[in-house]
């Protein structure tokens, strides 16, 4: 069940995300028990120096240290705010979760053209609730109204879910004025089924078509919400979708595909890209769907994998 923030969680949204290899002062910062200790007891609350010593039983002198060489690394904010006798530190944590990802090599391939499509742009939508959409930081009109879909905020979510009903999308036809042939074009998005609450156990049948012909559907095996999505703000709680599982879906000169697996015979070919300006992206569960279970759609700022919709062009 998808559920409204509050304005505590809302204000403990920060995350920071570390490259090992440009920010290794950060790292430094962190390979100390005692500053581990002082960043979790400044998680939730503002403490000042004496009282980060009284709590860890640790002398003033080694926690003002401590504290120094994390506020040089900019994890903690430190002010200077007055007391009964002078003056005295007030610290809090700059970040409340903190992740340690390497940078993404630069693979960019000359015969590969790529586009990417946040969530919320989508051109049409036809769906029934339960169903909602969200930013990174706050539900984006009413749940399980339809009519919040129309909002103009949809531009800035991170998560689109619905009972059933179907997503459309229009992409630049970057493959009509290439002279090279077209080999493959491949779309990824991170999905999972959509149930009040979350279950790991509810299969769904997410269909997929491009310039309105079906390519055939996947089945995801569930809702998952047994842990935080590594993207997913903290603000949304755990009752709701944490995050999803990164499809592929191409199609090339043989068939259409799903990480390997055939869905079908639709081919190139079938897609008559050379006609249309546009490709046109639609996702979405049938009704009368065998597992008719919904569907999550999770872009930037939630899920694991921290991606709009991806479209590509094979040359």
């Amino acid at each position: 069940m998808k559920t409204e923030k509050s304005k505590t969680e809302a204000d403990n949204k920060n995350v920071l995300v570390i490259n090992p290899i440009s920010e290794i002062e950060k790292l430094k910062a962190l390979a100390s028990l005692p500053r581990i200790n002082i960043l979790n007891l400044l998680r939730n609350s503002k403490i000042n120096i004496n009282e980060i010593s009284a709590k860890l039983k640790l002398p003033q002198s080694t926690v003002a240290t401590h504290v120094s060489i994390l506020e040089d690394a900019g994890l903690v904010n430190v002010e200077i705010v007055k007391a009964k006798k002078g003056n005295q530190k007030i610290c809090s944590a700059s970040f409340s979760e903190l992740i340690v990802k390497f940078p993404e090599e630069n693979t960019q391939d000359k015969n590969v053209i790529e586009v990417e499509m946040p969530v919320g742009i989508f051109t049409d939508c036809k769906v029934s609730s339960p169903c909602g959409l969200c930013s990174c930081e706050k539900i984006i009109g009413h749940l399980d109204s339809t009519f919040s879909f129309l909002e103009p905020e949809r531009f800035k979510a991170g998560l689109l879910w619905c009972g059933s009903g179907t997503f459309e999308y229009k992409f630049p036809n970057n493959a009509l004025y290439e002279k090279r042939p077209l080999k493959k074009i491949e779309v990824s998005v991170e999905l999972s089924s959509e149930t009040p609450g979350t279950n790991l156990n509810w299969p769904s049948d997410i269909c997929v078509w491009i310039n309105n012909v079906e390519l055939g559907f996947w089945t995801s095996p569930g809702d998952f919400g047994d842990k935080r999505g590594i993207y997913t703000p903290l603000w949304w709680r755990l009752e709701g979708s944490q995050y999803g599982i990164l499809k592929h879906f191409y199609v090339t000169e043989e068939g259409s595909f799903a990480d390997g697996e055939k869905l079908s015979n639709v081919t190139l070919k079938d897609l008559k890209l050379s006609e249309h300006h546009s490709v046109k992206f639609k996702i979405g569960v049938k009704e009368n769907a065998v597992n008719a279970g919904g569907m999550n759609i999770f872009g930037k700022g939630f899920g694991n994998t921290n991606q709009g919709i991806i479209m590509k062009f094979y040359f």
